[in-house]
């Protein structure tokens, strides 16, 4: 098969055309935006997809949709911006021109002191108020969950953002009035093509297709495949790493399709978290408390889940719930492919069952049978934007005499890997679903873990955490069969 190669990155910055030849693998869009085209309204503040300072708008194309979502530019490679539409705060207000209606409704309610958070506060509101321009409360915060102000709080950033649509009139906004004559402009720099740039030591590919992407890896099966960045991002930024040669997939729409029968839900490895939560929550419920504080807006627009599961971190999020889920995984080396249970995915610390070449490609999730119960629980420090210090997914099934005919429960924070509690699993099995048999089992929570101490939480408070998140389960699947938990948990360590 012939594969036409092109040798640069285009994509469009505000009102103009960028085209790219000459890109470093490391190059984020804050240090672009600042150092290479002058435009210093989006601030440096963590450097790590925290603090929203750097955020702006990226528009994308699927299936012939054009979406803005805000982004961290701190985080973001310049190399996976191929088609895409980047939007900063000098593109709102024309020059002499009146302010736009989010930056003039941040002056009166007086939402800025210091100034240095107002940009990515602006570019927030701005992505939330094109997708809805009448937000509740609720929807502002959730919105603002990825932006960090150290002066006024946040009470008159919310009115601002309450106030915008009395000020301007969204059909007139030009990323709303001209959104099908950019649609066009973008979908004229898709070709289809793969694109390539620079040497051994700097080698960038971004492959034309799915198929084009396993023959890239499996000739190439020590590249960094760089899906959302959240995470190789901050391998960059914080620890300095040397990361060539790269392959971007965020450009890959086969590898964003999500597809619903009559057993389950298909996300291929691509699919962001905001991308998913729709259809994760209408079928699951009780996802719904901890996708909502997976990162920011920022990072649930960037993060994929096939990159959460891939990079097999121990405190990542979706995979306890995965797990207990009974989730599988299937990995591609070229033409081949394996399925494999999520939870025989991850090995030890730092090493998963993938071959060199090897990728996931997709995440089947099975539905919950009527008679499951199930539920999941983040512990972290803070409630917004926190890393687990535990969390926990537990699902039961019980019998007509409500007794335990099956239990599954997973947890991250309490080992390399996220694991299950199989001993405990064993101690429940059989048994009436009551207070005293999870009393009883949680002494073998001592057999399955042995945790670490670290910043997050202590080792003891860990196993205390865990033996109460069973407990708690328990306490709320009594009364009904069909109990649909949707909780999630934020405690102080």
């Amino acid at each position: 098969m012939t594969i036409e190669i092109r040798n640069s990155i285009r994509f469009l910055l505000n009102d103009r055309q960028v085209e790219l030849a000459t890109v470093s693998p490391v190059q984020t869009l804050l240090d672009f935006l600042r150092i290479d085209r002058n435009l210093r309204g989006t601030k440096e503040g963590c450097a790590e997809g925290d603090c929203g300072a750097c955020t702006v708008l990226v528009g994308r194309l699927f299936d012939g949709r054009l979406r803005y979502e805000s982004i961290n530019a701190c985080i973001r490679f310049v190399a996976s911006l191929d088609g895409c539409h980047v939007v900063t705060i000098e593109a709102l207000a024309q020059p002499n021109g009146p302010l736009h209606p989010v930056q003039q409704a941040m002056v009166d309610t007086h939402a800025s002191q210091c100034g240095f958070c107002t940009p990515g506060f602006v570019m927030s509101l701005y992505g939330l108020w094109m997708e809805n321009p009448k937000p509740s409360v609720q929807e502002i915060e959730k919105a603002l969950q990825g932006n960090l102000c150290r002066c006024t709080g946040y009470a008159a950033i919310i009115r601002a953002a309450e106030a915008i649509s009395s000020i301007g009139e969204l059909g007139k906004d030009p990323l709303v009035a001209e959104r099908e004559k950019i649609a066009r402009q973008l979908a004229a720099l898709r070709d289809g093509r793969r694109v390539e740039i620079g040497g051994e030591q700097e080698r960038i590919v971004l492959p034309g297709s799915l198929d084009d992407f396993a023959a890239v890896l499996e000739a190439n099966p020590k590249a960094t495949i760089v899906a959302g960045s959240t995470d190789v991002g901050l391998w960059v930024t914080k620890f300095m790493r040397d990361i060539a040669p790269v392959v971007h997939l965020s450009h890959l729409e086969e590898l964003r399709r999500i597809s619903v029968d009559a057993d389950g839900i298909t996300l291929a490895a691509g699919v962001s978290y905001t991308e998913a939560y729709a259809v994760l929550v209408r079928h699951f419920p009780q996802l719904r408390e901890l996708w909502d504080r997976i990162g920011g807006e920022q990072v649930r627009n960037m993060g994929t889940v096939g990159g959460n599961i891939a990079n097999g971190s121990p405190i990542g999020d979706t995979p306890p719930a995965l797990i207990a889920l009974a989730a599988s995984v299937t990995l591609r080396k070229g033409g081949k492919r394996r399925a494999l249970p999520l939870e025989s995915f991850f090995i030890e610390y730092g090493r998963q069952d993938r071959q060199p070449g090897e990728f996931v490609e997709s995440v089947r999730i099975p539905f919950l049978a009527e008679a499951d119960r199930f539920a999941v629980y983040k512990v972290s420090k803070r409630v917004d934007e926190d890393i687990s210090s535990v969390c926990a997914a537990f699902r039961v099934t019980l019998d007509g005499e409500g007794r335990v005919a099956d239990v599954t429960i997973a947890f991250g924070g309490m080992a390399g890997t996220p694991k299950r509690a199989s001993n405990v699993e064993a101690a429940l099995k059989g048994s009436v679903w009551s207070e005293t048999a999870v009393n009883a089992a949680v002494a073998a929570f001592e057999q399955d873990f042995t945790p670490l101490s670290d910043w997050r939480a202590s080792a003891d408070y860990r196993m205390l955490v865990a033996k109460n998140l069973l407990r708690r389960f328990h306490l709320e699947t009594q009364d009904t069969r069909n109990v649909r938990i949707d909780r999630a948990v934020a405690v102080a360590v």
